[in-house]
């Protein structure tokens, strides 16, 4: 397929619609690249416009997925599993037979079957799922197997042609065209979201087919739509234009975790974040609406020790533009445990820069940060006036009787004056732990467990 300059696709429009004023024959339209290089793809034999070239090398590798499973309903009596539900595949690797689908495509099942676009019908192995992402990866061992290519996702642009292949509503296999009408989309409920949207007819049933370019390169994994029916993968309405795919770079990540590991294991930063709209933005006085908001930030975490505190914005992460909490979520979803990614931040009016390193959640009593320390289901800070360490705020029912406001004297008779000396004195002490507060001009004694 001819790729051409943005001029030739002014010369093809204007010679096509000329054509079909005129009333033309296909052969007046069949021009030859030598004489006028298309953008648009041109089948001179045929006189039409047409993608097929292209699609058609990746049509055989979509495949329609069958889950299996006990259920409820009628039976044979034979105890076999029952069909569950069905959904679409994308054959990525053909030599291994590596499909990659949705998570609820396949969720619940005890048994896979694979139809091709041949005729043949396998039974697959579940490799692994990522319910966070939405993707599942299944294996089949078959021969003569095609595969799609898969490309950069991160290139793609609003307005670029997108095709849809599935099996939706019990139909064969279909191809629905669109443009990409947004990047970048989250908010929809998962936990790692960077949608691409788009509004090819993708309908139940087109769940984990592929979302192709105009060249039948694969960009994203049909994952749900917005419905008027208001159910997000579809089920309960029609389509109404506004379909969602999982981008090819963050399917590629999890594809590769699934396959090694069988699971995917994500780092945490310990912040709590929420997205920046027009009210918050009025609040702190900004004049833009994109970016996340730090509400909080855990002591000892990866975000406290990158020096992130409460009311920052984060604006970038990994060189990439951040539209509200969902961009942030999206990166660290798919970074390495223990690298590094980057953040650009605003703070009282000021851009700052800083290096965060994701980890994987710990279960450590106590949580020592610059500023806070956290342990026992209280949070402890240094006084502003510089008597000591107070509890900032209590869990209720965790903290054996603390009250947001006591000053820490001695951790099992040992004096407290700061947060270091906290911190070891509750890493050393054996439970139950006997902490001395001062409150309201009394001294009382808290036992502290766990």
């Amino acid at each position: 397929m001819k790729s051409v300059r943005r001029p030739a696709v002014r010369t093809a429009t204007a010679a096509l619609a000329l054509a079909l004023v005129v009333g033309a024959s296909p052969a007046a339209m069949a021009w030859s690249p030598a004489q006028d290089p298309l953008t648009l793809p041109y089948d001179a034999r045929r006189g039409v416009f047409s993608f097929a070239g292209g699609l058609e090398r990746s049509l055989p590798a979509v495949v329609q997925v069958t889950t299996l499973g006990g259920g409820e309903g009628p039976t044979t009596g034979d105890g076999e599993p029952k069909p569950l539900s069905g959904g679409s595949g994308v054959i990525i690797d053909a030599a291994a037979g590596i499909i990659v689908t949705n998570h609820h495509v396949i969720e619940g099942g005890e048994k896979f079957t694979v139809d091709l676009t041949d005729g043949r019908l396998f039974d697959a192995e579940l490799v692994g799922a990522d319910k966070a992402t939405d993707l599942a990866v299944l294996r089949i061992s078959a021969p003569d197997l095609a595969q799609v290519e898969v490309v950069d996702s991160d290139t793609l642009r609003t307005g670029d042609l997108a095709f849809a292949v599935g099996y939706p509503l019990g139909l064969d296999q279909t191809l629905t065209m669109g443009v990409i009408s947004g990047l970048n989309r989250s908010g929809l409920g998962d936990a790692v979201e960077d949608y691409i949207q788009t509004d090819a007819a993708v309908n139940s049933g087109n769940s984990g087919g592929p979302l192709l370019d105009s060249r039948g390169r694969l960009i994203g994994i049909n994952t749900s739509i917005l419905s008027g029916g208001g159910d997000l993968f579809g089920l309960g309405g029609g389509n109404d234009g506004i379909a969602f795919a999982v981008p090819a770079r963050i399917m590629m990540y999890v594809v590769g975790r699934l396959r090694a590991e069988g699971e995917v294991r994500r780092g945490r930063i310990g912040a709590t974040l929420g997205s920046l709209n027009a009210r918050r933005a009025r609040e702190l006085g900004l004049g833009f609406v994109r970016g996340a908001v730090i509400e909080d930030v855990a002591p000892g975490s990866p975000a406290d020790r990158a020096g992130l505190r409460r009311g920052d914005i984060i604006t970038r992460i990994q060189n990439r533009p951040v539209a509200n909490a969902g961009s942030v979520q999206a990166v660290i979803g798919v970074g390495e445990i223990g690298g590094s990614l980057s953040l650009t931040y605003l703070r009282d009016g000021r851009t700052l820069t800083t290096e965060v390193a994701p980890r994987e959640p710990v279960a450590d009593r106590v949580l020592a940060g610059s500023s806070e320390v956290a342990a026992f289901g209280a949070v402890f800070a240094l006084a502003v006036d510089g008597s000591g360490v107070v509890v900032m705020s209590v869990q209720g029912g965790l903290t054996g009787g603390l009250v947001a406001g006591d000053r820490v004297l001695e951790v099992d008779g040992r004096e407290i004056t700061g947060l270091a000396g906290l911190a070891e004195r509750l890493r050393d002490a054996r439970s139950p732990v006997r902490v001395l507060v001062a409150r309201g001009g009394e001294t009382v004694t808290v036992r502290l467990e766990g």
